[in-house]
């Protein structure tokens, strides 16, 4: 299950989407998403499915490793799909007994419910798979520029959120190799109840904690060593250029923005 996680991780390649500008791919990424939670009806969600694929098929991701992320949160798509089914009240009865309705309108709000969550999560992964941490950092800082006005700073939150997002491989790959340890001495996590199981982690944490703090402590010391000081005065091996390709993707994705609008306007064929 551990090894299913895969937020964070970069595949590097030379694919269009991978050369694409990280601004361009941090606003297409919000785009996306503003659309999915703002479609409606068959043919909006057939669209935002068909760029979903086009774009992992342009970036060369192997779709079993984009579906791979969608097994730790199953669960969760699972139970918001029952909760939509016999939940949601509707005109169009399908099956009922007792105290228990199913609704057409129910079913159709689970399928679109699980189809957006999905793709909201395979989207999202993609960017973290074409984009590498220094390239996502300096796309965020672009994009947050302007709150420095307001002094905030801005370069160090940037940062943080990137070293988040690549350090998580690294800790599920720590948490793995921790409960392999402990199974070899007889620890068991995958039988009985689910107290039984979360009493069986518990001892997990302590060494996870310990763990982190040494590679932050480490990546630290690693940072001053190297005379890291923040954002004030420091300058770039990479400089960010928009290319005709990024205004391509850019108007992609106002094109399909714009779309999605426009079938939601018509009433959600």
């Amino acid at each position: 299950m551990l090894k299913d996680i895969t937020l964070g991780q970069f595949f590097p390649g030379s694919t269009v989407v991978h050369k694409l500008d990280p601004r361009i791919k941090l606003v297409l990424t919000f785009i996306y998403i503003t659309a999915l939670f703002i479609a409606k009806g068959f043919a909006a969600y057939a669209l935002m499915l068909i760029v979903l694929l086009t774009c992992l098929s342009l970036s060369k991701i192997k779709p079993k490793a984009a579906l791979r992320g969608l097994r730790p949160v199953m669960i969760i798509i699972c139970i918001t799909v029952i909760l939509n089914i016999f939940f949601i009240r509707g005109e169009t009865v399908v099956f009922e007994f007792r105290f228990i309705v199913i609704t057409m309108e129910g079913l159709l709000t689970a399928v679109f419910m699980a189809s957006r969550l999905m793709m909201l999560i395979v989207g999202t992964f993609l960017l973290t798979y074409t984009t590498s941490p220094i390239a996502l950092t300096d796309g965020l800082e672009w994009i947050l520029n302007p709150l420095k006005k307001i002094r905030l700073p801005i370069h160090e939150l940037a940062m943080m959120m990137s070293i988040a997002l690549r350090f998580i491989p690294t800790l599920i790959e720590e948490t793995d190799k921790i409960m392999s340890a402990q199974k070899a001495r007889g620890a068991d996590f995958e039988t009985g109840g689910l107290i039984k199981r979360a009493k069986a982690i518990l001892p997990l944490i302590i060494p996870l904690f310990i763990s982190a703090f040494r590679r932050a402590d480490e990546l630290a010391t690693a940072m001053e060593s190297r005379c890291y000081h923040g954002g004030e005065g420091r300058t770039r091996m990479k400089i960010l250029k928009a290319a005709g390709r990024d205004y391509l993707a850019f108007l992609f994705g106002a094109i399909v923005m714009t779309a999605v609008i426009l079938l939601r306007n018509m009433g959600g064929v």
